[in-house]
């Protein structure tokens, strides 16, 4: 096993990623150089998308393994830890943005659709998706144009905005949903954003202003299980990245996920995981 990096590696925006944006149109793998580095596992610092026009992709994101078939979509976002497995006569185009110039409406969809599967697509949206990413490439060879930067900006988030509501027909859309499922969809979106500092389900409580025993019911009541078993699985998630992906202690681990108590993250760890945080690291990197 290759040497692990003190910190999950993150892939920075390169080349024609570095205004932020960048469209590629149809690509096969056999155009490609290399693709060792994204055989590495590693997170982006942008949001990555992909549509598969023909044969398979192997791909592991946060340690879960998918083969891409063709007429599909994949959506990464950047908190995800993935790598390239193989691929097998490839034929894909793809696009990626930072957050700076994504759309703040889409951003937060996507927080909230996230984490997704690859989506297979019907020949009709195929199309139009190729279609739109065809112009995208046009638009973005016109660097010469007064309002290049908006335009290509523009034209990435036609294209996010296609790929969300690809992902968003497989939901409720926001009409149809219960008091329960907006309550349980705002709990989501804060415990993404606070679980290293933030622990308890009545802080969430009151950071809804509602009590935390109707949260729980709530949240309960969408998806079968309890504030303190969402929160606790976020925190393992995370914790599993950074002891797979990473040479940090155990003890930095919990500290950097807000554990002063580095036996108590230790023994949450194990209860939630049936194996101890050395077991767990030791067992992957057999």
């Amino acid at each position: 096993m290759s040497k692990k990096a003190k910190s999950i590696p993150v892939n920075p925006a390169a080349g024609e990623f570095e205004s932020g944006i960048a469209i590629i149109g149809r690509i096969s793998v056999k155009d490609l150089d290399s693709f060792e580095e994204f055989e590495e596992s590693h997170r982006d610092n942008f949001h990555l998308f992909l549509l598969q026009e023909s044969g398979t992709t192997g791909i592991e994101i946060d340690f879960q393994t998918y083969k891409i078939q063709p007429s599909s979509l994949l959506y990464i976002h950047p908190n995800q830890i993935h790598r390239l497995i193989g691929f097998e006569n490839v034929t894909f185009s793809g696009w990626a943005i930072d957050n700076e110039n994504l759309n703040p409406e889409y951003l937060k969809l996507l927080e909230d659709i996230t984490p997704v599967k690859p989506l297979l697509i019907n020949e009709e949206t195929f199309s139009v998706i190729s279609e739109t990413i065809a112009l995208g490439v046009k638009i973005s060879e016109r660097n010469h144009e007064k309002l290049y930067h908006s335009i290509l900006k523009d034209s990435c988030n036609v294209l996010i905005g296609l790929v969300i509501s690809q992902y968003l027909e497989q939901t409720k859309t926001p009409d149809s949903l219960s008091r329960f499922d907006t309550i349980t969809k705002a709990f989501k979106g804060l415990l993404e954003r606070n679980y290293t500092s933030v622990k308890k389900p009545v802080e969430y409580a009151e950071m809804l202003n509602i009590s935390t025993a109707y949260l729980n019911e709530c949240v309960k009541n969408t998806t079968g299980f309890s504030v303190t078993y969402h929160i606790q699985q976020r925190i393992i998630l995370e914790a599993k990245r950074m002891l797979y992906h990473s040479d940090k202690s155990v003890k930095e681990i919990a500290a950097d996920l807000g554990y002063d108590d580095y036996p108590y993250f230790s023994r949450l760890f194990s209860k939630v995981t049936g194996i101890t945080p050395l077991a767990f690291r030791n067992k992957n990197h057999e």
